[in-house]
């Protein structure tokens, strides 16, 4: 029986990186397998769109059923993406894990902030956090890919200096991937990818999606995630749209789109 763990930690290559393809339910997992994701993963802001509510405001039963859903709708590994472990004490993390793995995915990102976002952990609880998960993802009865994540350099809670410092101690806790979203650079995030031997993942987003696959792969980037982005792509073009229509009477922007046809035909491939 294949190790769904293993499948997806084998992607992990720095200097090689895949794209993780963030979905929001089974039609878009399903696109995007079709289009050859190796891999996808749920994003809580796409999810809380999907819920009308706001990012950080999905409890960890909700995101466990949806991740399910996601887990089902293809044979492709999907890590979740679990905010900040759904808990700010270590065996919580823990706990969820282990919920994780039962449902699934073959890993989770665990942020080191609360939600939605808050202000960061303390450091040194931040990496007993990750300790905890990282223990009960060896634990388990098969491989399972721990990344963790230092949001506060991108919400403006710590500066590079701090996010290398917390990544550090991600890395010797025993995470499998490590991931700063949004460094101030893209020397800072060819820095991160430096300071361990780790696989680190990028967030192709705001300014970073300025930069190729190559130019990521050039500083040894092993992971290429979208976030919420793909969804906010379709946001954007139903804002568009339906502006145009109120304002000028206009249903042009209507003629752009996929056909159904087409969009079954993905589908149906994995029905």
């Amino acid at each position: 029986m294949t190790d769904i763990g293993e499948t997806f930690r084998a992607l992990h290559q720095p200097g090689n990186p895949f794209i993780l393809a963030n979905c929001w339910d089974k039609g878009s997992a399903r696109m995007l397998a079709a289009m050859g994701a190796q891999a996808l993963a749920t994003s809580s802001a796409a999810f809380a769109f999907t819920l009308g509510v706001p990012d950080g405001d999905i409890t960890r039963d909700q995101a466990l059923a949806h991740a399910q859903d996601i887990v089902a709708a293809t044979p492709l590994p999907v890590s979740g993406d679990f905010e900040d472990g759904f808990g700010s004490d270590p065996d919580t993390v823990a706990e969820t894990v282990k919920l994780a793995a039962e449902i699934g995915l073959a890993g989770i990102s665990v942020e080191d902030n609360r939600a939605p976002p808050g202000a960061p952990y303390d450091a040194k609880l931040a990496a007993e956090r990750i300790r905890a998960a990282a223990s009960a993802a060896r634990a388990l009865p098969r491989d399972f890919v721990l990344v963790a994540r230092a949001d506060g350099v991108m919400n403006g809670h710590y500066d590079m200096a701090e996010a290398l410092a917390r990544l550090k101690s991600f890395d010797e806790a025993g995470a499998d991937c490590l991931y700063a979203p949004i460094p101030p650079s893209f020397d800072d995030l060819e820095a991160i990818c430096k300071s361990t031997t780790k696989p680190v993942n990028a967030l192709a987003s705001g300014p970073f999606a300025s930069y190729t696959h190559d130019d990521f792969a050039r500083i040894g980037v092993a992971r290429i995630s979208l976030g919420g982005s793909l969804a906010r792509i379709a946001q954007r073009r139903i804002m568009d749209a339906f502006a145009e229509m109120i304002e000028d009477g206009s249903f042009a922007m209507l003629k752009k789109t996929v056909s159904g046809d087409k969009v079954d035909d993905m589908l149906r491939q994995y029905m």
